[in-house]
C-alpha cells in the first residue's frame, strides 16, 4: 500500500502552454495536482517542481538534479511527469535508485487541450506505482514499459518496444 505519492514535475508537452497557432508556447505550472485534486483522488500526495523545460533540452546535469532530488526524499513510490522525447534516456539514469518504484509518464498532447492523454497516462502511471516492485517504469499509451527495452516512434507519436 502506498502511504504517500511523491510527485516530480519537469515540464514537458504535459505543461505546456500554447499562445498561438505558430507554436509559441512556454511551459506553465504543473498541471498534475490540479488534475488529481479535480478527480478527486483519496490518497496524499506531494508535488515538487523541479524543472520547467520541453524534454528535449534535459541534459545530463538536468537528469542528475532529478536523480538526487529524487533519492534524498523518504518517498518509496515516486511519479515523474516528463516530456516523451527524452523520458527513456532520464528513465535508464534512475535506475541508479535502489529500494522506490518510479513510474515516469508524460503526455503526446498539453494537459489543458481537450482530448488530451494526459489523465489516462497519469491515471495509469498511478495504478502502476502501487502495484509494481521497486524499480523504473514508463507508463505511457496504456502500457507500462521497461526504460531499457522502449523506445518513442516519432514518426506514429507513441512508445514501442525497441
Amino acid at each position: 500500500m502506498m502511504d504517500e505519492l511523491l510527485i516530480v514535475t519537469t515540464g514537458g508537452t504535459i505543461d505546456k502552454i500554447y499562445f498561438d497557432d505558430k507554436s509559441d508556447y512556454q511551459i506553465g505550472d504543473p498541471q498534475i495536482g490540479m488534475i488529481l485534486r479535480e478527480l478527486g483522488v483519496t490518497f496524499r500526495f506531494t508535488v515538487i517542481p523541479i524543472l520547467r523545460k520541453d524534454s528535449l533540452h534535459i541534459d545530463d546535469g538536468d537528469r542528475e538534479l532529478i536523480r538526487a532530488t529524487i533519492a534524498a526524499q523518504p518517498a518509496r513510490h515516486v511519479l515523474v511527469t516528463h516530456g516523451t522525447d527524452s523520458m527513456v534516456a532520464t528513465g535508464l539514469v534512475l535506475r541508479a535508485i535502489a529500494d522506490k518504484t518510479i513510474v515516469m509518464t508524460g503526455a503526446l498532447s498539453p494537459a489543458r487541450f481537450r482530448g488530451s492523454d494526459a489523465e489516462f497516462n497519469i491515471g495509469c502511471a498511478i495504478g502502476a506505482v502501487q502495484c509494481l516492485p521497486a524499480g523504473v517504469y514508463i507508463a505511457m499509451n496504456g502500457l507500462i514499459w521497461d526504460p531499457a527495452k522502449v523506445r518513442k516512434n516519432v514518426a506514429a507519436n507513441r512508445f514501442e518496444a525497441g
